[in-house]
């Protein structure tokens, strides 16, 4: 049975569109905040996509095999919330009513995992696009590794709504491009072309040719589409099922349409419309409903749920099929969709911990994380790893990792022209441009990979892991340096809202990376990122916290950063009971004799900084300071523990000193205004790493002088 419906008579869809425009008014007018204007203007654009081309069950907003729909100018929220209640999903008008109130299923902008069919959180622009490029680069991936001749149990497209703003916000082009590239033909972007931002016409400081721009990237762009025109964006959005590549559709609207006096104003972006104009309004567009009133034939146009529930029932009847042909694919997807662990996951574990303990290398961290990275991806097929043009920096990759490309690159360079043209984006007609002939003749899939080459993307690689964490089926990792994770801030910040399985790799994590100096060295990074709630932070000191680390990051439904070392860090022996507290975040790593001395301290360290305090225990012994050293891998999973741990770890009342390569403020809270702390508050130097560590005095002497300092203290 067709997933979508046959084409209305026009006053139906009119009204349909109409419908989305008033339930966005009265909800922005009800909660007094808001954003009117691009559900007014895009309402028609909804209407053609929704009705006509989405493939998607209100009664199961999890179907692994659903279009996936993201409002990457999500400002724009209640056109989603609109779609969502009248197709049928469990959104009630009462919570459109309750639009941006307290703990309502309609928050300001959209939040997955809040509204069900949301399906992920935007408002921040640009990063939706981003998502949605991760989303289809893993149906592509999937349907490479999954489908089978005659069975296509993963046939699902992405679509995007995005805005100016989501188009000047620089991820956009680190996004677009890469999509371009690999030829994600199952990605379509609607442009909401409508020249208004908040400060007013955009033209004033957007004057791209977007067209051109997107054509450059590799795209098929269909130009100069009416936005209020239905029908034309019906034939724009089945042009782009025909072409093996991404599709941008530039859709001229007005924002705020309908408004009488406020349309293609930037006073209807950002604010209610107030009664009189909503008043006008509703005379404007034939609406004599009252608010938050949808006639009935209205709602059972838009109703989807017998077509979705009926798409999906074909879809099972498929996989069925597949089930009885390809078992154990059949079993692999299911596990892998539903984000469960392999049946043997635990034994791996114990095995990766055992070799790992056993032989003892002094290794860096980031050479100590390949290997577990080798290690747990013969167990972990989902695997998906990468990094941001610094492969052989990070190490992000492993023997038998296979480089994700698009099929017709062979690595050597790219392919055809780049679009030309000139003027404003609404230059140009139904056609892309000079790349259209070179670009035909592709095929759009992907070799199957387990490798992505982001390259210098930082920005765009996380909010695509992100993306491809939400689609499901995959572990996404990418790497970069410690220090440029300020480039994808936002999005780690997003990964944490949104509780996304992402994986952060961040290696050259202090100023261990020598000579390459301050641009490079992260002294603030690290504390900067523990700030961020929800978010795991590891920083291992060897070769088996590292390993640990990764399990932790593997296990947790969450992000993980992990801050790796450039330079080699000695191994640490350890008992089988500390080997098991690793995942605490925080333990003790060499304990004070059973019966010490009066004076005792507790050095708290992390990464590689740990070997300078374990050093530090004979001195400050022959000094009569009786020392513990607790190793504090992750702060954000020792502060997650009982209380009765953190006491046992970091007992009260007794002196502490923490040691790191970077800002000294974060660890105040954990050895008290009392306390000491051994760290950096300038910004690095260019030298040697072993200089750098004496120049900044974080070696074994500062930590004995200081702990003397604070368990003696003057009287």
């Amino acid at each position: 049975m067709s997933a979508v419906a046959q084409p209305l008579a026009a006053p139906a869809t009119r009204q349909m569109a109409d419908a989305l425009r008033m339930l966005a008014i009265d909800a922005v007018e009800a909660a007094k905040s808001g954003h009117p204007g691009m559900p007014l203007g895009m309402a028609d654009i909804a209407v053609a996509l929704w009705d006509r081309h989405l493939k998607h069950n209100p009664r199961n907003p999890a179907w692994p095999d659903r279009d996936r729909f993201i409002l990457s100018n999500g400002h724009g929220s209640m056109l989603l919330y609109g779609l969502l209640h009248l197709t049928g999903y469990d959104l009630p008008i009462d919570e459109l009513k309750r639009f941006r109130q307290l703990h309502s299923k309609t928050p300001g902008h959209p939040e997955v995992g809040v509204t069900p069919g949301v399906e992920t959180t935007t408002g921040p622009l640009g990063q939706g696009l981003a998502n949605g490029v991760g989303m289809a680069l893993a149906e592509a991936l999937l349907a490479r590794e999954f489908n089978r001749p005659g069975h296509r149990i993963v046939d699902h497209r992405t679509y995007v709504f995005a805005g100016d703003g989501c188009l000047m916000e620089g991820i956009s082009h680190e996004a677009a491009s890469l999509a371009g590239t690999l030829k994600l033909d199952k990605l379509t972007v609607l442009y909401d072309d409508n020249g208004i931002s908040i400060d007013g016409h955009v033209s004033q400081w957007f004057a791209d040719d977007t067209p051109s721009r997107f054509a450059a990237y590799g795209w098929h762009v269909v130009r100069d589409v009416d936005g209020h025109d239905i029908d034309a964006v019906d034939r724009a959005l089945h042009a782009a099922r025909a072409v093996g590549r991404p599709t941008l559709i530039c859709c001229r609207t007005v924002i705020g349409q309908g408004a009488p006096s406020k349309a293609g104003t930037q006073d209807v972006h950002g604010a209610p419309l107030g009664a009189d104009e909503i008043a006008r309004t509703r005379v404007a567009l034939n609406w004599p409903y009252p608010p938050f009133e949808i006639p009935d034939e209205v709602r059972e146009n838009f109703d989807a749920s017998a077509r979705g529930a009926a798409a999906e029932a074909d879809w099972r009847e498929q996989f069925d099929a597949y089930r009885k042909r390809y078992p154990a694919e059949a079993a692999e997807f299911e596990r892998r969709v539903q984000g469960k662990l392999p049946a043997l996951w635990h034994d791996a574990v114990r095995a990766l911990l055992r070799d790992t303990n056993a032989a003892a290398e002094t290794l860096a961290t980031r050479k100590a994380s390949q290997k577990a990275i080798a290690a747990l991806a013969r167990s972990l097929p989902e695997m998906l790893g990468g990094s941001a043009d610094l492969t052989g920096s990070n190490l992000t990759d492993w023997p038998g990792a296979i480089d994700v490309r698009a099929d017709g690159h062979d690595g050597n360079g790219s392919e055809g022209g780049s679009g030309s043209g000139s003027g404003s984006g609404h230059a140009g007609n139904l056609a892309d441009g000079p790349r259209t002939a070179s670009h035909a003749s592709h095929a759009s899939s992907l070799r199957a990979g387990n490798y992505i080459h982001y390259g210098v993307r930082e920005f765009g690689m996380s909010a695509m892991l992100n993306g491809i964490a939400l689609h499901r089926g995959y572990l996404p990792f990418g790497g970069t340096f410690l220090t440029f994770s300020d480039y994808s801030r936002n999005a780690l910040r997003m990964a944490a809202l949104m509780k996304t399985r992402s994986i952060f790799v961040f290696t050259h994590d202090s100023i261990g990376l020598g000579e390459d100096g301050p641009t490079h060295q992260a002294v603030e990074h690290a504390a900067s990122l523990r700030l961020i709630p929800g978010l795991d932070v590891w920083r291992p000191c060897d070769t088996v916290e590292t390993a640990q680390a990764w399990v932790s990051a593997v296990e947790r439904d969450g992000p993980t950063c992990l801050l790796l070392s450039r330079q080699n860090l000695p191994f640490v022996t350890r008992s089988a009971e500390q080997l098991g507290a690793i995942a605490r975040g925080g333990y003790v790593l060499r304990d004070w004799p059973a019966t010490p001395q009066a004076t005792r301290v507790v050095l708290i360290a992390t990464g590689s900084e740990v070997a300078l305090a374990v050093d530090a225990i004979e001195p400050l012994a022959a000094a009569g300071i009786a020392a513990r050293v607790v190793s504090m891998p992750s702060t954000s999973a020792f502060d997650h523990q009982p209380r009765e741990w953190r006491d046992a770890v970091l007992p009260p009342g007794v002196p502490r000193v923490a040691i790191e390569a970077g800002v000294s403020a974060f660890w105040r809270q954990y050895v008290g205004l009392e306390g000491g702390v051994v760290g950096i508050d300038t910004f690095g130097e260019s030298a040697p790493a072993a200089a750098l560590f004496a120049h900044f005095n974080l070696n074994t002497q500062t930590l004995v002088d200081t702990a003397r300092r604070v368990a003696q203290p003057a009287r």
